[in-house]
């Protein structure tokens, strides 16, 4: 997910203060990652010198004067781009996964044990996302469904590499 681009989509629907661009991010996106505060103002900054956005209206608050953020023409040009392109497919041909069990062996360290870590880290993992799935609002349970998805995936390939761990070994020993 692109931070900047994810915050003119919610400028896209009304100018608003970076505290309710940060709650609505986090409301939708930000689902145990919740973004930081420092980083939507970094972020409203960059858009802003970049003439994606503009300061609107500053009003007085309880604190520290609340500026309102308006998306520009160059901004809504920009995200109309964004939306009509399709993402690019991500095969994650150089994953950590990956890189530990190949490390495991060059190193000769114990690999099945670090995939069976693993498979017991993801099965775990899916069963908090499966009870999301369960309980959850749409938002959540269509995120939740996205997880499993590739939770799925990778069990596949590691009970794969596990059953392909010492021609691994001999190939990347060789």
């Amino acid at each position: 997910m692109t931070v900047p681009l994810a915050l003119l989509g919610l400028l896209g629907r009304e100018p608003s203060h970076g505290y309710d661009l940060k709650r609505d991010y986090d409301a939708y996106f930000g689902r145990g990652k919740p973004l930081p505060p420092g980083q939507v103002y970094s972020t409203l900054s960059r858009l802003a010198r970049d003439g994606k956005v503009v300061m609107g209206e500053v009003e007085p608050g309880t604190g520290p004067d609340r500026k309102r953020y308006v998306i520009t023409d160059l901004g809504a040009t920009e995200l109309g781009d964004w939306l009509q392109t399709p993402a690019e497919p991500e095969p994650h041909l150089q994953t950590v996964l990956f890189t530990k069990v190949v490390l495991a062996l060059l190193l000769e360290r114990d690999a099945a044990g670090y995939l069976d870590l693993q498979r017991a880290a993801h099965l775990q993992r899916m069963r908090e996302l499966t009870e999301v799935r369960r309980s959850g609002s749409l938002v959540d349970r269509l995120l939740a469904d996205h997880g499993l998805f590739h939770l799925e995936a990778d069990l596949r390939w590691i009970d794969q590499t596990a059953a392909r761990l010492d021609a691994l070994a001999a190939e990347v020993k060789a």
